[in-house]
């Protein structure tokens, strides 16, 4: 039988729509973009040097 008192207790609320949003924003994430754009600069600062 379900205890509806403690699964009241266990219950934590959603984020909102523009709560969730901004904390998905927020994150500082690396993706495959960002790497290339860091590889191609890394390269053209060592072909310049030589």
């Amino acid at each position: 039988m379900i205890n509806f008192e403690e699964e009241l207790k266990k219950f934590h609320p959603s984020l909102e729509v523009e709560d969730a949003e901004e904390a998905i924003y927020n994150q500082d994430m690396t993706d495959m973009a960002d790497l290339m754009v860091k590889v191609v600069k890394e390269s053209k600062t060592t072909v310049e040097e030589e």
